[in-house]
C-alpha cells in the first residue's frame, strides 16, 4: 500500500514539473531568480540604444516612465516578482511584477504599471505600481516575459490576474519621441520586428 502511495506522488510531481511553464534564462543560461537584480539590454543592438532607465516625457520631470536608454547606458538593475510569492524562478508566460531597485526623485514606488500617458497620447510603462495582491485593483502593475520570435524574450502586458476582466494586450516597444531623456515603452503589437532583450 505505501509503494502505491509513494509512487502516485511521485507521479503528480513528475506531471506538475512538466506542465509548469519552462523558466526565463539570462544572458549565461540560468534560471532568472525572484527577488535577484537583473539588468536588461536590447537582445539586438545597434550600439546606440542601452538599457532600461527611469525617464522623463517632454519638460514634465514626474510621472517618470520606464525608457530605454538612447545612449549606451546599462540601465538600472531590476528585479522581478511572480504573482505566486512562493515560486522561486521566473517562468515565460507567468503574471509578475517588475520593479527598479532603489528610489527615484518623483517619490513613487519603482513598481511598472501601464497607464495611458497624456503628453504621448499611449498607454505607457510608468512608475508607481503595486506589487502583490493579485486581483483588480492591481491589473495593471502586472506584466508577463515571453520568448520573442528572433532571440531572447519580449515584455508583454496581458495579465491573468483577473479573469472576468477585459483589456487590450499587446507587446511593449519603444517609442521614439522629442524632449526625452530614452525612448518610453508603450504598449504596441510589433509583431514584425518586437523588442527583443537579454537579462544580465
Amino acid at each position: 500500500m505505501k509503494t502505491i502511495i509513494l509512487f502516485s506522488l511521485l507521479t503528480l510531481i513528475i506531471l506538475a514539473a512538466k506542465s509548469a511553464p519552462a523558466p526565463v534564462l539570462d544572458a549565461h543560461g540560468k534560471v532568472l531568480r525572484a527577488g535577484a537584480k537583473y539588468r536588461v539590454k536590447p537582445a539586438y543592438s545597434d550600439g546606440y540604444n542601452g538599457g532600461l532607465i527611469l525617464a522623463h516625457v517632454g519638460n514634465k520631470p514626474c510621472p517618470l516612465v520606464v525608457g530605454q536608454d538612447l545612449g549606451l547606458n546599462k540601465g538600472l538593475w531590476l528585479t522581478f516578482t511572480p504573482v505566486n510569492p512562493k515560486e522561486r524562478v521566473i517562468r515565460v508566460s507567468t503574471d509578475v511584477n517588475i520593479k527598479f531597485s532603489g528610489s527615484n526623485s518623483c517619490n513613487e514606488s519603482n513598481i511598472w504599471q501601464l497607464k495611458y500617458n497624456e503628453v504621448l497620447k499611449e498607454r505607457v510603462v510608468m512608475v508607481g505600481g503595486v506589487e502583490g495582491n493579485p486581483g483588480p485593483e492591481t491589473l495593471y502593475s502586472w506584466f508577463k516575459l515571453e520568448n520573442s520570435t528572433y532571440s531572447g524574450y519580449k515584455f508583454v502586458f496581458c495579465p491573468t490576474v483577473c479573469s472576468h476582466c477585459e483589456l487590450t494586450c499587446g507587446d511593449l516597444f519603444p517609442f521614439l519621441t522629442d524632449g526625452s531623456n530614452g525612448q518610453p515603452l508603450v504598449l504596441y503589437n510589433a509583431t514584425s520586428w518586437p523588442f527583443s532583450v537579454i537579462f544580465y
